[in-house]
């Protein structure tokens, strides 16, 4: 059973996470792999709306994923975006990457060897990640926009869509600990973040929301 102070601090973590971007017709839309096929739904719709003519599923899988999605993420991103009526010739493939930094450096690569101009990105990603993938995304491939986007849904709605209240809370615990935990690193760049933030963080690591950090943080995760 979840306290009802474990869902108020889920719900600060959420609210931070989004970065709140205006969105705007980018150069290509790449869409970050993970157990989600939202992300591929928000991608396609954005397509579809004219904001990018071209999109990169990226990602591999992990071991929330390699059950439901054994061909790979970015693969079955693909395969769910020509249901939604994407031109199989306007979305590419990067079936290699295993974590975020890895999203940003094989999507620039492949457009970089296609030759693919690009001075704005679309970064999809789910809604709790948006400020952790952004923050990579621009410590990764500077000298570009990125504009952070993701399903408009709230928690509560969410959560019953993935069905794992656990799951959920233990990701946004995750996504927040690589905020404080990467910077140093050199895999993202700074944030600022807010004591109140930083509070319910704690409070949810101790708590024992826990299966999705990094063991820096002595607790057992993995990335």
């Amino acid at each position: 059973m979840i306290s009802a102070q474990a869902w108020a601090d889920a719900q600060r973590l959420w609210d931070f996470q989004q970065m709140g971007h205006e969105l705007r017709p980018c150069s290509v839309a790449i869409g970050l792999g993970s157990h989600d096929l939202g992300v591929a739904d928000t991608t396609a719709e954005l397509f579809h709306r004219g904001m990018a003519p071209l999109i990169v599923f990226t990602g591999a899988t992990s071991r929330t994923t390699r059950e439901r999605m054994p061909r790979g993420e970015a693969e079955h991103y693909r395969d769910r975006a020509v249901e939604l009526g994407v031109p199989e010739s306007a979305i590419l493939v990067e079936p290699r990457a295993t974590n975020t930094g890895e999203n940003i450096r094989y999507s620039r690569a492949m457009l970089e060897e296609r030759q693919v101009p690009v001075s704005s990105a679309l970064l999809v990603s789910k809604p709790y990640e948006e400020r952790r993938a952004y923050a990579t995304a621009c410590k990764l491939w500077p000298g570009i926009e990125w504009v952070s986007a993701s399903a408009s849904m709230t928690l509560p709605a969410y959560v019953d869509a993935i069905g794992d209240a656990q799951l959920v809370i233990d990701m946004l615990v995750g996504a927040q600990q690589r905020l404080v935990v990467y910077p140093s690193q050199g895999f993202m760049t700074e944030q600022v973040i807010p004591e109140a933030i930083e509070a319910a963080y704690s409070r949810l690591r101790d708590a024992g929301f826990t299966s999705r950090i990094l063991a820096e943080d002595s607790q057992p995760a993995s990335r």
